[in-house]
């Protein structure tokens, strides 16, 4: 049933976004496990198209918000005000009550507001004023940033980007894939509607199913390896966290689902290393002035690190 209803919104998202095939894959594997996605690409790519039409598939709520300079956490927490007809004060929700949550260029927006994200992506819940409100199931977070602007950007703090469970880069999709773009454009241009396919139960049911994939003591192995020597190479400050290796298991388990197996495999492992530990390694200064990227590091561990048979 879970490969059927991946297969559905595959077909469906590769047909109007198109040569972005990773990009479904990847993040519809860490939504079924339970995480956030960060997507880095240069403007133009059909990030917010992806987001609203895969909300449109599930039947879940999404809402989009333009991080800036001068966004505020009650800008997308919410706030309480005073009612003057009842004599009391009610919440006036924010856009993150939601399900599907698109915080667009995520990183023009200073880390007081970047901060408000914490607590709604790891607990799905949301604090105001003493008071916690608990998000709707599914609850996913996706987030985009320019990879060649940095004027007038914010880093993302560590304990936010560790609390996505995926960086995925994506790219141009290529002269044959643009083409056939423009030959649909104006279909996509009239607002055309996805007909929704499944409904948030069913993300549900697919999490319960992805909780019987079995892992093998040989597949922690690897994964533990992998994540200990991400400590110990030395052009690395600091390496992955034990939450990268929490994320991993869950992204392995939820990539075999959908590919129809109820076993983790080392390929498995080896194909999300790279979207889920490269956002949690940090290079040293003089390591990156030599061309160190955290990609070069997991490419390098992977063929060093034995994978089980």
């Amino acid at each position: 049933m879970l490969k059927d209803l991946v297969d559905g919104i595959k077909e469906q998202l590769n047909s109007r976004i198109l040569n972005q095939e990773s990009l479904t894959e990847l993040a519809i594997t860490a939504m079924l496990a339970g995480g956030h996605v960060l997507i880095e690409g240069v403007p133009g790519l059909a990030k917010t198209l992806w987001a609203r039409s895969l909300s449109q598939l599930l039947s879940v709520q999404c809402k989009r918000v333009q991080f800036t300079s001068d966004l505020m956490p009650s800008d997308i927490l919410g706030t309480k005000i005073f009612n003057q007809q009842s004599g009391g004060f009610e919440l006036r929700q924010g856009p993150l009550f939601t399900q599907l949550f698109l915080a667009d260029e995520i990183n023009r927006t200073p880390p007081k507001t970047q901060s408000a994200l914490l607590e709604v992506m790891e607990e799905r819940a949301i604090t105001i004023d003493g008071q916690t409100y608990k998000m709707a199931e599914p609850f996913f977070v996706m987030a985009t940033q320019n990879p060649i602007e940095y004027e007038g950007t914010y880093p993302l703090p560590e304990a936010l980007t560790d609390r996505f469970m995926m960086k995925i880069l994506i790219t141009y999709p290529g002269v044959t894939a643009e083409k056939e773009m423009l030959r649909g454009y104006t279909a996509c241009r009239s607002g055309e509607q996805l007909s929704p396919m499944y409904t948030a139960e069913h993300i549900i049911q697919a999490r319960r199913e992805i909780e019987a994939v079995t892992v093998d003591e040989d597949i922690l192995n690897y994964i533990v390896s992998i994540i200990e020597t991400t400590r110990r190479v030395g052009a690395v400050q600091f390496g992955a966290s034990p939450r990268g290796s929490v994320a991993l298991l869950l992204a392995s388990r939820a990539f075999a689902a959908i590919r129809g197996r109820d076993f983790v495999i080392p390929d498995d492992v080896h194909t999300l290393a790279l979207p889920i530990l490269r956002h949690r390694i940090v290079i040293k200064p003089e390591a990156e002035i030599e061309g160190v990227t955290a990609d070069n590091v997991i490419e390098s561990i992977l063929s060093q690190v034995k994978a089980p048979r």
